[in-house]
Parts: structure tokens; sequence; C-alpha cells
């Protein structure tokens, strides 16, 4: 065996050995012949051994030189040199000394070298040669996935192509089918099947169904060198998951639903829910629920939720406990008309339920006759009842309804409790057309107090009571020399009644025409004409027509509007070169004017009264003609006068005493009314009082809404030293007084005005 082992190693390396010597001693020849250099003596120039090679160092071939010299070596040079290649220096045997893998390096490059022993110096020109590495089958297929995942439809037919799996084999593709790989499902195989070169999977059977079983793993082999004993293989799981598709009808999950429903729910509100199972995935259910009686229908309405394929039933309708229809019992129908019948798997492809809707009583508001209520009157009708709204308790009960509604007090508008609708002052279309409101219908005697709201419309019908007017404020222009029979403007009206179609105004001259004349264009308007031209802006600049302007209604109305003509200078071409304005009052009517002259005097009556009241005001009282004994009043006690004075209650004397006692007293409430004098802050000291007086004096002098008698409140304190006794007028007003009031005009301004009253009294007693 190792003989016949040696003899396919010998036959493999002196092969290639002979073929390269032919080779190389041609291109020896050549390169004698083409650059006359000395010929080569190598006899090889590539190697090639079997990969995987365990027992180290194993001979890899034989370096050869026809020319042997004393003294000379072999040796290698390159990047595996003397490392993994070694060369024996006498023989020039190669060995290598690692493991070699042809999957990660299948040659190797060398420079083979013959040189001198002593001086290193080449005998021979270097040559490079080729290690070759020979394959053996060592790698299994490796698949390009760890796993594959793959669908298909289910119900699919036979032989539908599922997926492909692919594996690679790294030995050489070109010796001994070492990377041929060969495809097999050792799992699964009664569903599905592959082709063992390509890889591709397909099914076998036809009946998969995905709500029997969703997925399937199929477990494929890949196995290398086919036909031969032995090879490496691997193996890989493909999970298949099937598709689905709409192959099942719903079928209901009950056989009987019944639902509870107020009769207040609303149309429009969902009064159940019915649900269905469909084992089909949601993206392929499609149910549709029908009545299988028409007549349901016309209370109630059934859609289908896209997320749930539940059946929503919705009311179209609204209950009432009270009526025939409190109870309904429906059969309804589900099905699924996008199923593809050939394969569908159920026989039945329909499911019925019956659902069954009671109606529940509850306490409802009263319900009117009507949704809204329109009524019309005519603007001049006064104290009339123009309608009524009615409501009733839908209720077995059937109370009493008592109506009422929120309006204002300037309303004319009013609802009475048994829900009249009256006015009770006349309506006036122009001012507001139309009158709205909202009334209420309340139970009586209801513990729930329900009420339920109903709109009312008025619409007020026009009566003729506006007379015509200019439909806008004209200020017509003429020339001097203008000529007879010329149109100078044409004008127009409006109404403030309801213009239709059938509305004619009609134009006359209130006054003989002398200047000009009115022509009724009988369409509405009338034209202005001059009739007697040339005027003179020395004898008249404006020129004032009046106009009547009347319609046809009933009754007839007619106004006076007043147009004031300008005359104008002109140049040639007729254009306007100086004109006056007009007054402003021009084209108001005669109603108008007295209205407006009304207002004038009413406000200047108002102006003239708040004068006089303000100059009755400014007007001080002549104190210094006045007996002292009347003028007692005004002057406030300027010392203490004991509890017994009524005077003390138009001034607070505390001030005084608790200064005078240099007592500080409690702060007594002000009351926040109107007071006739003002507020002074207590002294804190006894002589203080002289600096309380001066800014009191100032503050009286500074008030100029202020009652006159301010400034006597405080003249007669003169401090608790002061030899001046008591100037009180309570206790002076006899004219038996001894006392010299002439020493009063010696005391400085201070006193002054006092001195003045005493002096004056002096003045009256002598007069008399």
């Amino acid at each position: 065996m190792m003989k016949l082992l040696w003899l396919h190693l010998l036959v493999t390396l002196s092969g290639p050995l002979v073929l390269c010597t032919k080779e190389r001693r041609h291109q020896d020849r050549h390169h004698v012949k083409d650059n006359r250099r000395v010929k080569r003596d190598w006899v090889w120039n590539e190697m090639s051994v079997h990969e995987e090679q365990t027992k180290l160092p194993f001979y890899i071939g034989k370096l050869k030189t026809s020319q042997i010299k004393p003294n000379s070596r072999f040796a290698l040079q390159g990047e595996y040199a003397n490392s993994i290649f070694r060369v024996k220096e006498d023989t020039g045997d190669i060995y290598g000394f690692e493991r070699l893998d042809r999957e990660k390096k299948s040659q190797y490059e060398l420079t083979a070298l013959f040189v001198d022993r002593n001086t290193n110096k080449t005998l021979e020109r270097p040559e490079v040669f080729v290690i070759r590495l020979i394959d053996i089958n060592d790698n299994a297929p490796i698949f390009t996935q760890e796993a594959y995942n793959a669908s298909v439809p289910e119900m699919s037919s036979h032989s539908v192509s599922v997926t492909v799996v692919s594996a690679v084999d790294a030995d050489d593709p070109t010796v001994a089918g070492h990377a041929t790989v060969r495809y097999k499902i050792i799992q699964g195989q009664e569903n599905f099947s592959i082709n063992e070169n390509t890889g591709e999977i397909f099914t076998v059977v036809s009946n998969l169904d995905r709500e029997t079983q969703a997925s399937y793993e199929v477990i494929v082999q890949a196995k290398d060198s086919p036909g031969l004993v032995g090879g490496f293989s691997s193996t890989v799981t493909v999970t298949i998951h099937l598709k689905d598709i709409n192959d099942n009808f719903p079928t209901f999950t009950e056989k009987l639903f019944t639902f509870n429903v107020p009769e207040d729910r609303r149309v429009g509100d969902v009064v159940g829910k019915i649900s269905v199972q469909d084992l089909d995935e949601p993206q392929n259910r499609n149910t549709k629920y029908t009545f299988l009686k028409e007549r349901f229908q016309e209370w109630f309405q059934i859609r289908t939720n896209a997320q749930t394929n539940e059946g929503i039933l919705i009311l179209k309708k609204p209950l009432n406990f009270e009526s025939k229809d409190n109870v309904f019992s429906m059969n309804i129908e589900a099905t699924d008309p996008s199923i593809d019948l050939r394969v569908a798997k159920q026989e039945k492809l329909k499911s019925t339920a019956e659902v069954v809707v009671k109606v529940l009583d509850v306490d409802e508001p009263p319900e009117f006759s009507s949704p809204f209520y329109h009524f019309k009157v005519k603007e001049d009708v006064k104290l009339k009842s123009i309608g009524y709204v009615s409501a009733t308790d839908p209720d077995a009960a059937k109370r009493s309804v008592r109506y009422s509604a929120n309006v204002n007090r300037d309303d004319p508008i009013r609802v009475s409790n048994t829900g009249s609708i009256y006015i009770e002052k006349s309506l006036d279309r122009e001012t507001n057309a139309w009158h709205n409101l909202t009334v209420i219908a309340e139970e009586v005697d209801s513990p729930t107090k329900k009420a339920s709201s109903v709109n009312v419309y008025i619409q007020v019908l026009d009566v003729n009571d506006n007379a015509p007017e200019f439909a806008e404020p004209y200020t017509p222009k003429v020339c001097e020399n203008t000529a007879n029979e010329h149109v100078i403007l044409r004008i127009s009206s409006t109404d403030k009644d309801e213009m239709t179609p059938g509305v004619k105004f009609t134009y006359y001259s209130a006054e003989k025409e002398n200047n000009f004349t009115v022509l009724d264009n009988h369409d509405n308007t009338a034209s202005i004409i001059v009739k007697n031209g040339a005027f003179n802006r020395d004898v008249a600049k404006f020129y004032y027509l009046p106009i009547v302007i009347s319609d046809n209604g009933s009754p007839e109305q007619s106004s006076t509007n007043t147009l004031t003509i300008t005359v104008c200078k002109c140049n040639e071409k007729g254009e306007f070169t100086f004109c006056e304005e007009a007054a402003k009052l021009v084209a108001v009517s005669v109603p108008t004017l007295i209205i407006v002259f009304i207002s004038i005097f009413l406000i200047l009556l108002v102006v003239t009264v708040l004068l006089i009241l303000k100059r009755m005001q400014n007007r001080r009282p002549i104190i210094l003609g006045k007996n002292p004994a009347e003028i007692h009043e005004q002057l406030v006690t300027y010392d203490e006068e004991g509890g017994g004075e009524m005077d003390t209650n138009s001034y607070d004397v505390s001030v005084l005493n608790s200064v005078r006692r240099n007592v500080v007293r409690p702060k007594r409430e002000v009351d926040p009314g109107p007071i006739l004098y003002a507020q002074v802050q207590k002294p804190s000291r006894n002589g203080e009082m002289f600096s309380v007086i001066e800014a009191k004096k100032d503050e009286a002098d500074n008030d100029g809404e202020g009652l006159p008698y301010d400034t006597l409140h405080i003249f007669g304190y003169e401090g608790s030293e002061s030899t001046v006794e008591s100037l009180s007028s309570l206790e002076s007003g006899s004219s038996d007084s001894e006392i010299d009031y002439d020493v009063l005009n010696d005391w400085g301004p201070r006193f002054k005005m006092l001195a003045d009253l005493y002096g004056l009294e002096q003045l009256e007693e002598f007069s008399y």
C-alpha cells in the first residue's frame, strides 16, 4: 500500500517537472538567443503536495541543477522560506513544517538559490517556483443562511414554489466532486419536495389549511461528493408559514342577542353589538349583516366594525315605550360575499341569529307638536294673540305642562302659561323684521321637572307706514347760462318699507314752478329740467325746489324733499369753475326738521337749568350783614361750651378738649357719607394748635366746592394759656356785654374777620 502511494506521488510530481523542464529549456534557449546570456541549468519550476498533512515534516520536492560545484549549497528565499518551507543545502530536498490548508492559501511562491558556501555568491541565477496544494475533501457544504423563513398561501395547489435554499462547499470544485452539492429533505417530505440540484422547495399536497396548522418546519440536507463513498453534509431548518386566505364563513357566537334600550335614546345612538366568529385573519374578514324582514330597517341599521368584525346596531327612528312598537324581535343573517366558493370549507354559507330589542320606559320631557313654530303678524297690530305652542307629556301619567320664555322687559313678545304667543305693543318691521324666542315647556307636577324647548320664529309683515325719500343727498349744480329744457339731474327714491316689485313712486313739485320743472319718468325716477335759464348769481346763488314723492301703498305715503340747486360759474365748455357750498339741511323732510328743532330746544333748556343751579351753588351768603344772633349757627364752638349746647353737634369739640387736657382719645369711626366740615388731625401736644389752624385756613381757602362757613370753625381757640376769654357767640350774643371788642383790631390780621363782625354789630345798633 505504501509503495502504491509513493508511486502515485512520484507520478504526480514527475509529470509537471518534466513538462516544466522542457518549457524552461525552451525559455533558456530563447533567452540565450535574445539576451546573449549564459544557458540556465535549473530543470524545475513547480511542485505539488496534498493539503492537511499531519505528519511533520513532510517531503515536498527536490531542487535540481545540471551544474555540481564544490562548496555549493541550495537556499530558499521568500515570505514562507525557512519557516513553513525548508531546504536541505546539500541535496536540495524541500520539506514542509506546518499543516497546510488549501482553502486558506492554495499556492506559495518561493525563490530557489544555488550559492557558494564561502562567499554566498550565487552560482546560478535565482529562480521563482510555485508549490501548489492538492485539494482533499475536508469541508462540508455550508448554507448561506442559518435558518430560512418562507410562506405560501394556504390551500395552494401541487408543485407551487415556496423558496430556494443554497449551500456552498469550500473545496476545489475541479477535483472529484469535492464541491458538488446535492439537496435532500430529511423532515417534512410528506408535504414538501426539493430540487436536489437547485435547492428549490415545492408543495406536494393541495390541502394545507392554515386554520389547522399555521406553519411547518422542513429540514434540508446539503451533501457533497455525490456518487462517492463518504463525503460531508450539513442541514438547515426551513420554516414555512401558510398565508391566510378568506376561506371561512362567519358564524354567530350566540343564537339569541337581547338588548334593553331606554326610550330616550337619540337617533344615531348604538343600541347593541352582535358578534360572529370567523377563523380567518382580520384582513380576510368581510362580514355583512342583513335583516331577514325589511320592516326593521325603518327602525335600525347594522354596520360592520372593520376591526372587530362585530355588527353595530344603530337607532334610526325615535323609540316610544307608550306605543305598540316597544319590543322588536328580528332575525339577522351574517355572511361573507367575498369568499371564493371553490376554496370554502363550510357547507353552510350563512349564519342566522335572533336579536331582541326591548324598549324601557323613562320619564320623558314634554313633546311639542311641531319641531318649530312660525307666526306672521302685521307691524301695526297691538295687544293681540298671534298663535300658540302646544306640548304634551308622552308618558302614561300625562302631566300638565306650563310654558315660559326668557325674554327681556323691553321685548314686545310674551308667552302665557298656557302657551299663547301675544304682543304687548305694536311691532316695527323697519326696526326688526324677525323676533325669535325659545319657549320652554315644563311638567307641572313632576318630581323630576322635565322640560323641553322649541324655537319660535315671528315674522313681522310690512305695513306702508313710511314715506319715500331721496335715495341719496343730491347736490345739483347749474351754470349761469344753462339753456332751457336742459336736464340737470335724475333723481330716485327709496322707502324704508318693504320694496316689493310692484312699488311705484310719483314725483311733482310742491310749489309753483318758476325756474325748474320736475318731470316724472314713470320708472320710479324723475328728471329735473331747467325751465327758465339765464341765471344771475348776483340775484340768487341757490334755488330751493321742494319735491313731493308719493308711493302707491295702502295707505299712500308721501313726503316733501327739498333740492338745493347751486348756480355756478362755468367756462365756455360748460365746466363748473366756482360754486358756493349749499346749506347742510338740503333734502331734509319737514318732520325731520321739526324733530331737530325740538331736540335743540331741549338741549338748550337743560344747559340753562344747569347753569342756574351752578350759579346758585357758587353764590356765597352775605354773612357780614347779618345780626350775630342769626349767624351763631354757622360759628361752631371755639371753646368747650358744656353739654347743654345744641350747636356742638355740628363739630367734634372733643378734639379741642383732648388737646387742652393733653389726652389722646381713640379715633371715632367716620361716617362714609358726605360731611360739611373737613376732618382735622388731632394735635398731639398743646402747642400745635396754631399749626392746625393755619393748615385749616389754607385748606378752606383752596377749597372751591366746600360750604362758605368752613373758615369760622377754629378761630376761637387761643391755646390753654391765652389771656383772652372765650370768643364764642353763644356767650356774647347779647348787646349787654361789657367786653370791648375793639381790642380785636389790635390782635393782627388773624382776627380781622371777628373784629369786623363785632364792629359791624355796633354800627347796626347805632343805626337803629
